[in-house]
This record gives C-alpha cells, structure tokens and sequence, in this order.
C-alpha cells in the first residue's frame, strides 16, 4: 500500500494543486482514465469545502489531503480540524444534514452534493477534531510504472 500526504494551508490558489496531485496519483495508481475528471472534482469540491471551514472559522490549521494506492482501491481522505457533531461515519446522501456545520449554507451543502453525485464510495464523518470526507475509487489490475 502507498500513501501520498499533502498538506497545505487553507487558502483557495492551493486546492488546484491539491487536484492536479490527486489526479497525478490516482493515474499511477490505475484508475481508469475516464474517471480521473471525476477525482478531480471531487478532490476540489472537497479541498475547497474544507478551506471554507477552516477559513470561516479562522483556523490556520493545514488541510490535510491522505491518497492511498491499495490494491484493488484508490482511497483520497480531506481532512480538516474545524470541530463539528460528534459521531461515527454518516452517510453522504442520506445524512449530509448531520455533519453539516449550521451557520455555513449553500456552498457547504451544494459541495458534498456535487461530491455524492461523483463518487460512488464516499463516507462523511465529523468529530471533535473536524470532519473527514473519505472518497474510493476501484484501480484496474495493472499500474504504469513511471
């Protein structure tokens, strides 16, 4: 298993980095082609969701971007430290409303919106030490080397 760790400070220029480096990984990994735009806006719904929370509830705190590459699964885990309702993992269709923080509207919902809607395997979870969205995607059975 290989895992890529990015971390980056929650300003709007660095989550098309965070893009380009999820979509360079998930490539080598070997996720198929065609569905790499779909890691890479989902990656970008989720960096900037998470450098919304950070910076509306000025935190300097780095959002943190975890891509695993194991063996029949791509996994992409964004991270930030903004502190929300304690519990497990919900999910991102049916219980979007449960991790949700009240006073960020629109953006935050439409954002895992756009994200349940691109990603078939993705699990919201929220805590006292901020929320995780964990997005996986199946890797065809080879990987180029590169």
């Amino acid at each position: 298993m290989a895992t890529v760790e990015l971390r980056f400070s929650a300003q709007p220029e660095h989550v098309r980095t965070a893009r380009l480096v999820a979509a360079a990984v998930a490539r080598r990994a070997g996720v198929e082609e065609a569905v790499l735009d779909e890691v890479r806006l989902a990656v970008g719904e989720a960096c900037s969701r998470a450098v919304g929370l950070h910076r509306g509830n000025g935190l300097t705190a780095p959002v943190r971007v975890v891509l695993t590459d194991e063996e029949k699964m791509f996994s992409i885990e964004v991270a930030d430290e903004v502190p929300g309702p304690a519990g497990g993992p919900v999910d991102a269709v049916s219980g979007i409303d449960a991790v949700l923080d009240p006073d960020i509207e629109g953006e935050d919902e439409m954002g895992l919106a756009v994200i349940s809607g691109l990603v078939d395997d993705v699990e919201v979870s929220s805590g006292e030490s901020g929320g995780t969205i964990r997005m996986s995607w199946p890797v065809s059975g080879t990987s180029e080397p590169h």
